[in-house]
Protein backbone atom coordinates (compact mmCIF):
# COMPACT_ATOMS: atom_id res chain seq x y z
CA UNK A 1 0.00 0.00 0.00
CA UNK A 2 1.14 3.32 -0.79
CA UNK A 3 0.42 6.30 1.40
CA UNK A 4 1.47 9.67 -0.49
CA UNK A 5 -0.83 12.37 2.30
CA UNK A 6 0.98 11.84 4.94
CA UNK A 7 2.85 14.80 6.71
CA UNK A 8 1.78 17.69 7.70
CA UNK A 9 -0.88 17.06 10.05
CA UNK A 10 -0.35 14.32 11.98
CA UNK A 11 17.28 4.88 16.59
CA UNK A 12 19.00 4.65 14.65
CA UNK A 13 21.51 3.11 12.47
CA UNK A 14 23.74 6.12 11.06
CA UNK A 15 27.61 5.97 10.12
CA UNK A 16 27.59 9.76 11.37
CA UNK A 17 25.12 12.63 11.70
CA UNK A 18 25.90 16.34 11.08
CA UNK A 19 24.63 18.77 13.18
CA UNK A 20 24.50 22.18 11.61
CA UNK A 21 24.46 25.38 14.09
CA UNK A 22 23.80 28.12 12.45
CA UNK A 23 26.49 30.47 10.98
CA UNK A 24 29.49 27.57 12.17
CA UNK A 25 31.10 25.00 10.49
CA UNK A 26 29.26 21.84 10.85
CA UNK A 27 29.82 19.23 13.74
CA UNK A 28 30.07 15.64 12.86
CA UNK A 29 29.03 14.04 15.72
CA UNK A 30 29.60 10.03 16.37
CA UNK A 31 26.04 8.58 15.95
CA UNK A 32 26.93 4.91 17.64
CA UNK A 33 24.44 5.64 20.16
CA UNK A 34 22.43 5.81 17.45
CA UNK A 35 22.33 2.07 16.82
CA UNK A 36 18.71 0.35 15.95
CA UNK A 37 18.06 -3.30 16.94
CA UNK A 38 17.86 -4.43 12.88
CA UNK A 39 14.81 -6.49 14.14
CA UNK A 40 13.37 -3.47 15.67
CA UNK A 41 12.76 -2.24 11.94
CA UNK A 42 11.86 -5.78 10.45
CA UNK A 43 9.10 -5.97 12.97
CA UNK A 44 7.44 -1.96 12.79
CA UNK A 45 7.80 -2.78 9.44
CA UNK A 46 5.41 -5.71 9.18
CA UNK A 47 3.00 -2.99 10.01
CA UNK A 48 3.46 -0.13 7.81
CA UNK A 49 2.56 1.25 4.78
CA UNK A 50 4.75 2.99 2.15
CA UNK A 51 5.39 6.35 1.51
CA UNK A 52 6.06 8.12 -2.06
CA UNK A 53 9.32 9.69 -1.40
CA UNK A 54 10.30 11.24 -4.85
CA UNK A 55 10.58 14.66 -3.47
CA UNK A 56 10.99 16.78 -0.28
CA UNK A 57 8.09 16.01 2.44
CA UNK A 58 7.64 17.26 5.53
CA UNK A 59 6.52 14.47 7.96
CA UNK A 60 5.58 16.95 10.74
CA UNK A 61 6.19 19.94 12.39
CA UNK A 62 7.48 21.22 15.79
CA UNK A 63 4.35 21.60 18.22
CA UNK A 64 2.15 19.14 15.96
CA UNK A 65 0.28 15.92 17.57
CA UNK A 66 2.12 12.97 16.95
CA UNK A 67 0.11 10.58 14.73
CA UNK A 68 2.49 7.42 13.99
CA UNK A 69 6.05 6.66 13.38
CA UNK A 70 8.14 6.94 10.34
CA UNK A 71 10.99 4.74 9.13
CA UNK A 72 13.85 5.94 6.97
CA UNK A 73 14.75 2.73 4.67
CA UNK A 74 16.73 4.52 2.14
CA UNK A 75 18.20 8.18 1.95
CA UNK A 76 18.03 11.02 4.31
CA UNK A 77 16.00 13.69 6.22
CA UNK A 78 16.82 16.71 8.32
CA UNK A 79 15.28 17.24 11.95
CA UNK A 80 14.83 20.79 13.02
CA UNK A 81 14.85 21.89 16.47
CA UNK A 82 14.02 25.89 17.06
CA UNK A 83 14.33 26.75 20.81
CA UNK A 84 13.40 30.06 20.95
CA UNK A 85 13.68 31.26 24.73
CA UNK A 86 17.41 30.19 23.85
CA UNK A 87 17.83 31.07 20.12
CA UNK A 88 19.16 27.57 19.33
CA UNK A 89 18.24 26.54 16.16
CA UNK A 90 19.46 23.07 15.51
CA UNK A 91 19.18 20.87 12.21
CA UNK A 92 20.23 17.59 12.15
CA UNK A 93 20.80 15.48 8.85
CA UNK A 94 20.13 11.69 9.61
CA UNK A 95 20.41 8.88 7.18
CA UNK A 96 18.78 5.49 7.26
CA UNK A 97 17.82 3.36 8.66
CA UNK A 98 16.24 5.42 11.06
CA UNK A 99 13.57 5.68 13.13
CA UNK A 100 11.45 9.48 12.94
CA UNK A 101 9.18 10.83 15.40
CA UNK A 102 9.47 7.63 18.25
CA UNK A 103 10.15 10.11 21.36
CA UNK A 104 6.48 12.12 20.66
CA UNK A 105 5.10 8.52 20.07
CA UNK A 106 6.27 7.35 23.30
CA UNK A 107 5.51 10.50 25.22
CA UNK A 108 2.34 11.30 23.43
CA UNK A 109 3.57 15.23 23.68
CA UNK A 110 3.93 17.29 20.47
CA UNK A 111 6.78 16.79 18.40
CA UNK A 112 9.79 18.79 19.39
CA UNK A 113 11.48 18.90 15.95
CA UNK A 114 10.17 19.16 12.39
CA UNK A 115 11.16 16.40 10.46
CA UNK A 116 11.80 16.61 6.36
CA UNK A 117 12.13 13.57 4.62
CA UNK A 118 14.13 14.58 1.66
CA UNK A 119 13.62 13.58 -2.03
CA UNK A 120 14.40 10.14 -3.50
CA UNK A 121 13.69 8.78 0.44
CA UNK A 122 12.48 5.54 0.72
CA UNK A 123 9.38 5.50 3.62
CA UNK A 124 7.13 3.92 5.56
CA UNK A 125 4.14 4.84 8.30
CA UNK A 126 3.38 2.99 11.26
CA UNK A 127 -0.19 4.64 12.52
CA UNK A 128 0.05 5.58 16.34
CA UNK A 129 -2.83 3.05 17.55
CA UNK A 130 -0.40 0.05 15.26
CA UNK A 131 2.11 1.03 16.94
CA UNK A 132 0.21 1.17 20.39
CA UNK A 133 -0.81 -2.00 19.79
CA UNK A 134 2.49 -3.87 19.01
CA UNK A 135 4.09 -2.07 21.88
CA UNK A 136 1.30 -3.05 24.57
CA UNK A 137 1.85 -6.88 22.92
CA UNK A 138 5.30 -7.22 22.78
CA UNK A 139 7.66 -7.28 25.37
CA UNK A 140 10.72 -7.63 23.79
CA UNK A 141 9.24 -4.90 21.03
CA UNK A 142 8.78 -2.63 24.32
CA UNK A 143 12.50 -2.98 25.68
CA UNK A 144 13.75 -2.06 22.22
CA UNK A 145 11.73 0.79 21.41
CA UNK A 146 13.08 1.94 24.49
CA UNK A 147 16.76 1.36 23.88
CA UNK A 148 15.94 3.68 20.31
CA UNK A 149 14.57 6.33 22.61
CA UNK A 150 17.14 6.66 25.38
CA UNK A 151 19.79 6.97 22.55
CA UNK A 152 17.93 9.44 20.70
CA UNK A 153 17.71 11.37 24.05
CA UNK A 154 21.10 11.33 24.54
CA UNK A 155 21.98 12.58 21.64
CA UNK A 156 19.69 15.43 21.34
CA UNK A 157 20.32 16.48 24.85
CA UNK A 158 24.05 16.56 24.04
CA UNK A 159 23.64 18.89 20.19
CA UNK A 160 21.70 21.19 22.68
CA UNK A 161 24.46 21.31 25.30
CA UNK A 162 26.78 21.74 22.83
CA UNK A 163 25.41 24.14 21.57
CA UNK A 164 25.02 26.51 24.69
CA UNK A 165 28.56 25.86 25.35
CA UNK A 166 29.48 27.16 22.47
CA UNK A 167 27.05 30.13 22.54
CA UNK A 168 28.39 31.06 25.83
CA UNK A 169 32.46 30.83 25.21
CA UNK A 170 31.19 33.16 22.38
CA UNK A 171 29.86 35.71 24.50
CA UNK A 172 32.93 35.39 26.59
Amino acid sequence: MNLDGVGTNHCLRKPHLNVQIPRRPHVHLDSSAFVTDPDLVRTLQKESISIAGDRDRVLFYQGEEPTGLYILHRGSATLSIRCRERRIDIKVQTTAPSLVGLPSLMDGAPHAFTAVAHGGAELSFVDRNNFACMIESDTLLSLQALGALVAEMAFTSRAILDQIQVEAENAA
